[in-house]
């Protein structure tokens, strides 16, 4: 890992990534020099309120972590509790059908369970008290890496346009069609039962707000991400009725051809489990990978086309209303995992009181269908970066530039035209201001009658507007998951949430570009060697804080999405962000560290997962 002392704080305060391959746009004359430092002055300039620091970002995690617990009290929106009292045991099996409803893509699949039986052949065929600590060591890592889920006939479907705007019967009509394609694939490609089966269980992903009073039933909130339904819905009840249609039979009950029954007459289902996006990645990490020594899956985060997290919560740390809600159904429950929705309306004063909400962010939020609904989303989801840069850039050119509107591309013109996925495959990849340039002509070209055309310098403008909003929305992702852990005393912050650190000197600080996986090497001793009496010389560093015994906890953050796992620089961009702020006031009770780590596919493999925990229990 790099490291950076205190003293070399400044350096990356200002938490701007520097472009890859900056200097191949080497630039001999003097005069260009000066213009291009001189441009780049104005768009710095122009850019700065988008601009975050280690010291915001701390303050406002702190802000977040007392407004949290104030959520989880107050709000009838926001920290709902869930149906799952616990996390998989990894020795759920079977095969259920699972779907996952993002806000993009409709994902459908059968998910295998295989549990831990090999893990029990492997232990007794090596369990004698002979084996060494370093084979059993190597045991665990092998336990661990093992694939634990089988996932088969996997399908995905954009969700169009027209059926987000569309009644919620027409969406639904049209994931149960979905939803018999995969099934009718599971009954003509299994040659081992010569009838179907007259029930399926499965499990749902749906990534919008939902109420639960069990983990087999939902009421669909309102909805976000583009979706037009409002009304509050049975969600089982309206998805098993888009699927039924594909359980009667054409031909009548006597119709004598197995191989037609089997075509058009699909097995019922059964929800065994519904849940939202971030529980099921909670669930499918805490399920495939068993908990490693000194390791812990502590939460579980969404950065896709929306923003949303999960956390275990203390049923005492919610309001009673809630409460009622799990201990009705498990009286012996202590705690129960809470779907934050941590992006609506409720977390928005620390953003607008710590100046991170600028005016593009208002004139986002105001052409919003839901004004005011999600404005933590609106500046991080991947819904929204792409718009958010569009809306900037536009600014930058007209205002600043002095270019009129219809000299411009049509893509930075009209609302959500210029998508992040655009950003993400074309402009953060670019090597060069030279190589973006030659793209951003063939791909966003102006009007013919347009006498403007990019250039080196516009070229670059675009480039650091995007990178400064990708910035600052994985600092505000970084900075709601410490805020969150906080909350739940997995971390320590400062109560005050002051700005400056108190931790010593010589308190190793994570490089801001150079971050790892994990930090924790950032408070490890350095290397002794025996003085002249034999005894190690004084550690570089301060002393262990007391109550690490056998090496620093690392708290799991599972995460899924496109925009986390997909865009450019995000994931180590947040990564390098949590690492700093985390030991921003010295290092964590027990070395902890906190550590991003995927959840691959999370939404779909823990529908299938919770599924299983019900059938198993």
């Amino acid at each position: 890992m790099s490291v950076h002392s205190a003293g070399e704080e400044s350096d990356h305060n200002v938490a701007m990534e520097p472009f890859d391959g900056e200097d191949e746009d080497s630039i001999v004359d003097e005069q260009e020099i000066e213009e291009q430092a001189m441009q780049d002055q104005l768009i710095d300039n122009f850019l700065a309120p988008l601009a975050v620091n280690d010291a915001r970002l701390y303050q406002l995690g702190c802000r977040f972590s007392q407004l949290y617990l104030e959520l989880a009290r107050t709000s009838d929106q926001q920290f709902l509790p869930t149906p799952v009292t616990r996390l998989p045991n990894g020795q759920e099996t079977g095969r259920y059908l699972a779907i996952d409803v993002g806000g993009s893509n409709l994902r459908v699949a059968f998910i295998e369970l295989l549990g831990a039986a090999t893990d029990h052949l492997e232990t007794s065929s090596n369990g004698s008290e002979s084996v060494s600590n370093s084979e059993r060591s190597r045991d665990t890592l092998r336990k661990a890496q093992r694939h634990r889920v089988r996932r088969t006939l996997e399908k995905a479907w954009p969700i169009a346009a027209h059926l987000k705007m569309d009644k919620a019967e027409d969406l639904f009509l049209w994931i149960g069609d979905c939803m018999a394609e995969v099934v009718a694939d599971s009954l003509a490609t299994d040659t081992a039962s010569k009838e179907a089966p007259e029930e399926l269980e499965m499990g749902i992903t749906f990534s919008f707000p939902m109420m639960q009073d069990s983990l087999s039933e939902a009421t669909l909130m309102p909805m976000g991400k583009g979706f037009a339904i409002t009304s509050d819905l049975n969600l089982g009840k309206i998805l098993l009725a888009g699927y039924d249609r594909h359980t009667r039979r054409p031909y009548g009950s006597d119709e004598p051809s197995a191989k037609r029954r089997r075509r058009f007459a699909l097995p019922k289902l059964k929800i065994a489990a519904i849940t939202n996006d971030t529980v099921a990645t909670l669930a499918s990490l805490a399920y495939m990978v068993k908990s490693l020594p000194n390791s812990r899956v502590a939460m579980g985060l969404i950065v896709g086309t929306g923003c949303n997290a999960t956390i275990p919560m203390k049923l005492s740390d919610l309001h009673e209303s809630k409460a009622k809600h799990v201990s009705s159904r498990h009286p012996e429950a202590t705690e129960t995992v809470v779907n934050t929705e941590f992006t609506l309306g409720g977390a928005a004063p620390p953003l607008r009181d710590l100046k991170f909400t600028t005016k593009w962010d208002i004139q986002l939020d105001e052409q919003c269908a839901r004004p005011g609904f999600q404005p933590f989303e609106y500046m991080t989801g991947g819904r929204y970066i792409g718009e958010l840069v569009r809306l900037v850039f536009h600014d930058y050119l007209t205002s600043v530039l002095g270019l009129a509107p219809k000299a411009l591309p049509a893509n930075l013109i009209q609302g959500y035209a210029l998508s992040t996925g655009y950003l993400s495959g074309v402009v953060a990849p670019a090597h060069s201001d030279q190589q973006l340039l030659i793209k951003l002509k063939a791909t966003l070209p102006p009007p013919e009658s347009s006498s403007w055309n990019w250039d080196i310098y516009t070229a670059r403008a675009f480039r650091k507007t995007a990178r400064i909003v990708q910035t600052r929305s994985a600092g505000l992702v970084a900075a709601a998951v410490v805020g969150l852990l906080a909350c739940q005393k997995e971390i320590q912050l400062r109560s005050d949430g002051a700005t400056n650190p108190k931790r010593s000197t010589n308190i190793i600080v994570p490089s801001f570009n150079n971050s790892t996986d994990t930090i924790t090497s950032v408070y490890r001793p350095a290397s002794t060697t025996p003085q002249g009496n034999g005894d190690p010389s004084t550690p570089g560093v301060d002393s262990p804080p007391s109550g690490w015994q056998s090496g620093p906890e690392e708290l799991v953050v599972a995460y899924t999405g496109g925009i986390i796992q997909h865009y450019p620089h995000f994931k180590e961009t947040c990564q390098g962000f949590i690492d700093r702020l985390v030991i921003w006031d010295g290092p964590q009770e027990s070395g902890k560290s906190v550590f991003l780590r995927e959840a691959s596919d999370g939404g779909i493999i823990g529908a299938g997962v919770l599924a299983g925990m019900v059938s198993t229990t």
